[in-house]
């Protein structure tokens, strides 16, 4: 990697002290992305030096630079020039981890360009919302290339649902219903997401759809769907809010199936029941609830709440009590997933920046001409929460002990997060 004199370091200070904050940013990211790439080069080349031909010759050699490229980053618009290898081995060639040969934007901005779209922002508002971001000089986002990328992901959204699901085995799944304001809509569409957890522990999209209001007609073509192309074995455990499209959806297609309601989300109905005055307090009672280490003493304590507020606030409790036979399921299944199985969270986390849960955004969704003959903006709106799922997807984390799911899969009963001990 290259090293720096003192009197070059001089330099670059003086060229840079003039620079805006931006620019300072965008030069610094592109020389470390530059050494990065310069040192995964020299670690490849030099983990194989020992590999030579019969002349003694290296078979892999450092061969200048391909090309400048322009990448589109977060900060920006950066030129690299990243370094060429030549690699004689037959078969083997050099592909570098950081950054792939055709790669032209950096990950984080293909989520941002639905994260945009379903806050409102319009194909031809595009690129001053994105030069404000990234700055003036990020080229390749011109409203015709933000059409053809729509294009892009419509086609991959359309092969993603029809896709074959006989290999998969989804142990848990977690369902909700995500509402968005859609321009020409006179209700907000709801897009029902499913995820679910295989047997090896990581979690996966299994279905994004359009529904009408959870009901459950709706859910029920979802999972139907789901078995349909092949998802024939029914999850162990599911978890999902108070909607009862879903359940009543889930005891027709996967009656076997266990129920855990989502406890985030009964926790913010019990809350919004209680005055101001004692949420703090009711908060930390319903959270010594759940975080208990036996049912026993979650059951202590759910009695302890009703016996403390129900005199006063009958409506937060009735809210707990109506739930009550599908709030402790997770005490049946192993201690180290119930951190994962309390709540709705892998969908709740993933759409955080663009739920609309309690109430409209003023804007509204933009339906495009391309979105338009495609099928409308709720196709529209459909194609880009699957992209923006499929970014977060990569960045979801495997289930804690998830060796533990093999115990579930074989049938094997749980008490308070332990293996439960022969009669």
């Amino acid at each position: 990697m290259r090293q720096y004199t003192a009197s070059e370091v001089e330099t670059i200070v003086k060229d840079e002290v003039t620079l805006s904050l931006e620019d300072l940013i965008r030069v610094g990211a592109r020389r470390m992305l530059q050494a990065a790439l310069e040192f995964e080069v020299d670690a490849y080349v030099e983990g194989l030096q020992e590999e030579k031909d019969e002349r003694g010759h290296r078979h892999v050699v450092r061969n200048g630079s391909h090309k400048p490229r322009e990448l589109i980053t977060g900060v920006g618009h950066l030129e690299i020039r990243q370094p060429r290898v030549h690699d004689r081995r037959e078969g083997k060639t050099f592909s570098s981890a950081i950054l792939p040969r055709y790669m032209r934007r950096a990950p984080s901005i293909d989520a941002l360009i639905p994260a945009l779209y379903l806050k409102g922002v319009s194909t031809s508002s595009f690129p001053e919302a994105l030069s404000a971001i990234l700055g003036e000089h990020a080229v390749g986002l011109s409203p015709a290339n933000i059409v053809r990328l729509k294009q892009i992901w419509d086609e991959e959204y359309r092969a993603w649902q029809h896709r074959d699901l006989s290999d998969k085995h989804d142990v848990y799944v977690w369902a909700d219903g995500i509402y968005f304001q859609v321009r020409l809509e006179p209700d907000r569409p709801c897009v029902l997401v499913i995820i679910g957890a295989t047997q090896d522990g990581r979690k996966e999209l299994l279905a994004i759809e359009d529904g009408h209001r959870e009901s459950k007609l709706s859910w029920e073509g979802v999972l139907r769907d789901l078995k349909r192309r092949g998802l024939q074995e029914a999850p162990a455990l599911a978890i999902g809010d108070g909607g009862l499209g879903f359940w009543a959806a889930l005891e027709e297609v996967f009656p076997e199936t266990s129920h855990q309601r989502c406890w985030v989300h009964k926790s913010a109905n019990v809350l919004d029941n209680l005055p101001k005055t004692v949420q703090a307090q009711a908060k930390g009672r319903l959270h010594e609830m759940y975080l208990s280490p036996t049912r026993q003493e979650a059951l202590a304590a759910y009695e302890d709440f009703l016996s403390l507020y129900e005199a006063k606030y009958p409506k937060a409790c009735a809210c707990l009590e109506k739930d009550k036979d599908v709030l402790f399921t997770f005490y049946d299944f192993p201690a180290a997933h119930w951190r994962h199985l309390r709540s709705t969270n892998p969908i709740e986390s993933t759409f955080s920046t663009v739920r609309h849960r309690t109430r409209q955004t003023k804007g509204c969704l933009p339906a495009p001409s391309a979105a338009r003959q495609a099928g409308g903006s709720r196709n529209a709106t459909l194609m880009m929460v699957y992209k923006l799922a499929t970014q977060a997807q990569k960045r979801w984390q495997r289930l804690h002990s998830h060796k533990l799911i093999e115990l579930v899969v074989q049938g094997v009963e749980f008490e308070d997060g332990d293996v439960k001990a022969a009669a």
